[in-house]
Formats: C-alpha cells, structure tokens, sequence
C-alpha cells in the first residue's frame, strides 16, 4: 500500500499540531524580517507555552533560546521548522525522538522542482511521518492558521486576527497565496475559525484537513481550495467525516483542463476527463462545488448559519420592483422553486403593500417603505409564517446607516421563525454601511450576487436531498457469482479489445439484456442466420481491430430480404478488408433489428486516482459531438442512475419524442446500475468499455453493441 493510502486523521491526531498548548521556532531569529521572527510576531496573543531554537543564541527578545529541540524543557505539541531545506531532515529526526506532537515545515525546493534528488528527500520526509505517526504540514508551506486560539503558526503578517464569532468557517487550501487572500475576508466580517495549508502535502494533506475540520466545535462549515492529489479517493473518508458531524464542505476546484483523453479507445474514454471525474468524487462526498472563487466564502460563510430546513420554497421580498424579476430569473436557473402566499400571507400582503406594488412572490413592497418603514417587517413575518416558505430572500439596494437596522430586524425574524434570511446586497459599495452587520450575524447570510445566492440555496436543498437518499448500505442487483463469471470470460479472449459478441456475453451475465446473434462466415449462412431470426436484420462485421464499426462502414441496417442481405455481406466485407487483416476478421454477426427508440450510451472507465467510473448520454455517433453526458463514481444505485439522467440536456427524449413512447426509466436506470456494477468489479481487469447504444422503447431496453477494454 503506498502512503498515500492511509486514513485521514482524526481531530486527535492532529489536536496537538493544530491546537497546541506549546510551540517550538526552530530557527528564531532576531532578525525582523526572518521567517523566525515573523512567526514568532504572528504569535504575540497566543496563551501558551513559546520555546525559541536557535544554536546561535542563548536569548532572543528577553526569551530563552535553546540550541535544539532535545534540549528544550518539554516535547513541544508543534515544531515550527523555520531554516533551510538542507537542514530540515535532522531536525525532523530530533522532533521524531523528542515525540512531539506534529511539525510544519515552510523550507521549499522539494518535489515541486521537479528534480530527483529533491523529489527523494520529500519522499523521506513522509517515511518519517508514515514510520513515525507524527504528522508533517508542508514542505513548501506558509503554516497553518488557528484563529480561534490564536496559534499564528505562519511568518505571513496580513493575517493578524481572530475569531469574530461563534458561526465560523475553516478555511483549506492547497494553495497558501489564495487560502491568505480568502481569509481577508475577515475585514469585511466573516468569522473564520482556522486556515490549514498543505504545502506540498508530504504527509498532512486536503482530506485530512477536511476531517480535522469536521470534528472541530469551533467550525461550522468548511470551504476548500482545491487543486488535486495522487489519491483523490481519501476525500470520500473525508467527506464522510463531515456527513458524519453535518459540517458542510464547499469546495472550488482550481484547474479545469482535460488531459488523457485523446489515446481513449471508447466514448468514454474521451468523455471521462478529470473534471468530470472530480465533481462526480465530490458529489459522492456529499461537497457542495461552486464555480468561481468569488463564490467560495459567502457561499460557505452561507452554510455556517443554516438552520433546519423545513420547506424548499423561497420567497422573495423587496423594494424593487427590477430586483423582484432579477431574482425571479436566478431562481428559474438555479431550480430554486417560489411558490405563491398561502391565503393567509396573501390578505396580509394585500392589506399592507399599495396597489401599485406586487402582494406575490416575488413580493415588491415599493418604496412605500420611507414612509411605512413598518410594512418590511409585517410582509416578511407574514412570508416567513407561511409554511411552504424555508428561506426568504430580501434585496437591498443602496448602503445606508438605517440598514444595520434592518439587518438585526431581519436577524430577529430568522431566529423567531427559524428559517433561513438570505440578503442580496445589490448595490455596487459593497462593503458599505449595514454590510458588516450582515456578514457578522449568524442568523442572516449576505451575498453580493443575485445568481450566488440562488445557487447557494439550491446547494442547500441538493445536499439535504443527498445526506436523506444517502444509501446506508448499496443493495446489488447483479448476481452474487457475475464478477468471476464475467472475468473469467473476459480473459478467455485473445484479444486486448474484446469483439462485440465477447463483450455483450459478459455484460448479459449481470442481467443486462442484449440482443440475439449469429455469427457467419459466409453470404449463405448469412442469409440462413437472418431467416431462422426473422426479417428485417442488421449486420456488423466482426473484428478485434475494428472497434468503431460504423465510422469504418461495416454495418448495415433494416436488411428485409435475402437480396439485401447477400448484397450487404459483400459491401461490409470489402469495408472490413480496408481496415483489418483478412485473419482479424471473425466472420459478420446478423441480429434482429431493434425497435425504434430512444439511443442511450452507458460507459465505464477505470482511472488510478478515481478507480472505477460510470458515464450516461444520450447515444449513438452523436455523444462525443454533444459532449451531453453525466458522470459519477461506480457503482450507482438506481435512484442515483435517475438523477445522472436528470441532468442531461437531452432528458426530455426520454419523455417520448417524434410520437416514440416514453421511455420507461425504471427499467433503464436498473440497467444502469447492473452495468455500473459491472464497471466497480471489473476495475483491475477492464480500463474502458462503453455499451452504446441501449435502444429504449417503452419498458424495453436492450444493449445492441457494446466494447470492453481488457487492461494490458
């Protein structure tokens, strides 16, 4: 097992790195603008015990210096790691014989130059850590943030604070420079409990900041920069962590370019890249994905302060008539539903707004308000009383001094009602009066954007459904005996890629249905082939070599006479002879034609970071062209099947289309989840294969090609 595999730590793993009670500077210095003597700065309203190392000095700013971590009074909870690279290594080694409780490392110029020698002496630094259990942040790291208890462990000075409130959010990035810039957001109110850095992750790494994150009273939420890590798969420990302590985790993956795709052999192989692949890693950790940077603090800070949910409807409240519609259309985009008043919220709201204004959802209450300032509070408690409303949403448009007001009234009916206040701060001085006041409490969430506070809210409705729908325990489908049933007949074939016969067989013995077929090696047995199946047929060439029969032209279709079916043999032959040897071609497979009906594509892929995956499109040649496919983590249940259909642009053919009947999707998503299942137990055997199509028709769905991959 290599050490990327080990389990993320638990909060006590890591308590005396991240909460200590005593901290060591190796390499304090007197020298002011010394990664030492910043760091030591950064910890001026720490309350614990503070041990300087330096073998060049007996004192340093009245304080004790000792020569080295062995001779220090105690076995400090955190080693701060403040010299060069080249003398790194001993000092983790005295740390390991002193037992300390956890070291961070700033040094650079490991793995991440590229050289081998320096790649090597990282390597042995997470040896040490492995052999040792003691955890390693860093090399390469700015440090590591406790503003709660006031643990500074960093040499950067902009971040000179502490925990503003009870409601806080940590903070984990992989990147130092952006994880600093984030946590200004300090200034502008946020509380933010920790910010955990990985460096160059070692041994300490996202996941196991994640987790420690999970665990930690004074966090609420976690928002997380990410970039990747050779073991992606440890998030799903992670996010269960989380679940687990009902801490949301919002993450912003940074890097969003494909790579690999080009050498894929299947559909899937090209349509699997790691973007799609991450998000469907992070919807499996049950992590909220934003899009943009500039979404990831107000839209965590947003799931800090959440209550219980007690109904999806939202209900939008303000003095602006335009910013009524705006949010009307975020809403419409995001699938965030605004139900109208019950009757009861209705004759409030008609009794209290002028005619002019609007006693629906979205409610405009006009500016009215300057001289009825009351009526903002009497609409909102009628909202917020109405039982199909969890969250309302109300608009300010200008920053005054009048709305620090507004704010603790709003704040009041949060936390009467117990439902969600959401604030969309529209106008451009976006840090102007009554902004704090937002930002700081914990019963109303501001956002600066109309769009990110829909999606937040929708991201909230999506993570409640996923924790209930959450399987407890995946009930399979598939027969107990298919994974060596189909393995085994995977590794009879003499070829790498498996002909279409080959690979139907396996797939059918989980329960997949697939059509009948004769393989011939002759026009006359073709033509006996299709009379013993009944006209009309179709035909396809049958070569290991051939893997994309209909761009090398050796199928034919709705073949209703012998004529037609003599005639098609020669052409598909000659076809065949263009692009294989004549001793790599099987023979010709006639099989019934399928009913008309809708083409899906269902693939798999089995990449080392992700493991085993499954994609859904719509199918035939057009898949790669839309590029209109889901992706997730195999295996899937059937209800999981469903909701990857859901998101595809192309759903609605499954409602019937062009007089075609609707397509019956239970039938379809338990084909899906038997092929998802094929994907999980094959994953050391198969790289990629794809079934393409499945023609659905009604409740009739059957597999007429597929493609296996065996791995090398």
């Amino acid at each position: 097992m290599s050490p990327s595999h080990r389990q993320v730590f638990s909060r006590a793993g890591l308590a005396r790195l991240i909460q200590p009670e005593s901290i060591a500077i190796v390499g304090a210095s007197p020298t002011a603008s010394s990664f030492g003597a910043l760091t030591l700065a950064n910890l001026a309203h720490y309350a614990g015990r503070l041990h300087l190392v330096n073998s060049k000095y007996t004192s340093i700013d009245d304080r004790p210096c000792y020569r080295s971590i062995t001779d220090l009074p105690e076995s400090p909870d955190c080693v701060v790691v403040a010299v060069p690279r080249e003398s790194v290594e001993p000092i983790i080694h005295e740390c390991v014989a002193r037992k300390v409780g956890g070291i961070v490392v700033y040094a650079s110029g490991y793995a991440e130059t590229g050289k081998a020698e320096r790649v090597a002496q990282q390597a042995r630094l997470t040896a040490i850590a492995r052999a040792s259990g003691i955890p390693i942040i860093g090399p390469n790291v700015m440090g590591q943030f406790n503003f709660a208890s006031g643990a500074l462990v960093s040499f950067v000075s902009t971040l000179r604070t502490r925990m503003l409130g009870a409601r806080g959010i940590g903070v984990v990035s992989q990147s130092g420079a952006l994880g600093v810039s984030l946590c200004q957001a300090a200034e502008t109110g946020v509380s933010i409990s920790h910010l955990l850095l990985s460096g160059n992750s070692c041994d300490f790494d996202v996941a196991d900041a994640i987790a420690y994150l999970a665990e930690e009273p004074t966090c609420q939420a976690i928002a997380c920069v990410f970039e990747g890590m050779p073991d992606p798969l440890r998030l799903l420990e992670a996010g269960e962590r989380a679940r687990a302590f009902n801490k949301p985790v919002v993450v912003y993956k940074v890097g969003t370019g494909e790579l690999g795709a080009a050498a894929a052999i299947s559909h899937t192989g090209s349509l699997a890249g790691s973007t799609a692949a991450y998000r469907a890693l992070f919807t499996r950790a049950g992590m909220v994905v934003v899009d943009n940077l500039e979404d990831l603090i107000e839209t965590t800070a947003f799931f800090a302060k959440l209550p219980a949910l007690t109904a999806k409807g939202v209900a939008v409240l303000s003095a602006s008539g335009g910013a009524g519609i705006i949010a009307a259309d975020k809403a419409e985009l995001h699938g965030v539903p605004l139900p109208q008043p019950n009757e009861e919220a209705s004759k409030t709201l008609f009794a209290t707004i002028p005619e002019f204004g609007s006693p629906r959802n979205p409610c405009d209450v006009t500016a009215q308000i300057v001289s009825r300032p009351d009526m903002t509070r009497i609409c909102a408690d009628a909202l917020l009383s109405d039982p199909a409303f969890g969250t309302l949403v109300v608009n300010l448009g200008t920053a005054t001094q009048n709305q620090a007001a507004a704010i603790a009234l709003y704040s009041a009916l949060a936390r009467q009602h117990r439902k969600m206040i959401c604030v969309t701060w529209s106008t451009q001085w976006s840090d102007g009066p009554g902004s704090r006041e937002a930002t700081m409490d914990p019963n109303v969430a501001l956002f600066r954007s109309h769009s990110r506070c829909f999606a937040a809210i929708a991201a909230w409705h999506w993570r409640e459904d996923q924790n209930r729908e959450q399987p407890k325990q995946r009930i399979r489908l598939s027969p107990p005996d298919a994974r060596e049933r189909a393995a085994a007949l995977i590794r009879q074939s003499p070829n790498t890629t498996l002909t279409e016969r080959e690979a139907k067989a396996a797939l059918a013995i989980y329960g997949v249905p697939v059509t009948d077929e004769h393989l011939v090696q002759d026009a006359d047995a073709a033509v006996e082939a299709a009379t013993r199946l009944g006209y009309p047929v179709a035909m396809k060439v049958e070569s290991p070599d051939i893997a994309h029969k209909t761009e090398a032209g050796v199928i034919r279709l709705d073949l209703r006479t012998e004529a037609d079916v003599r005639a098609a043999y020669e052409v598909v032959m000659t076809h065949a002879l263009q692009n294989a040897r004549k001793e790599r071609i099987n023979g010709v497979l006639i099989q019934p034609m399928a009913p008309k009906g809708i083409e899906i594509m269902v693939g798999g892929r089995t990449n080392e970071q992700f493991g085993a995956q499954i994609v859904v499109g719509l199918g035939g040649v057009m898949v790669e062209l839309m590029n209109d496919t889901a992706l997730e983590l195999a295996p899937v249940t059937s209800s999981e099947a469903g909701r990857m259909l859901s998101r595809l642009k192309g759903r609605k053919a499954l409602e019937g289309f062009r007089g075609m009947a609707p397509v019956d999707e239970r039938s379809l998503t338990d084909v899906i989840a038997r092929i998802s299942e094929f994907s999980e137990d094959q994953r050391d055997l198969v790289t990629e294969f794809d079934v393409n199509p499945l023609i659905c028709s009604g409740a009739r769905v059957v597999a007429v090609d597929a493609l296996i991959v065996r791995r090398s």
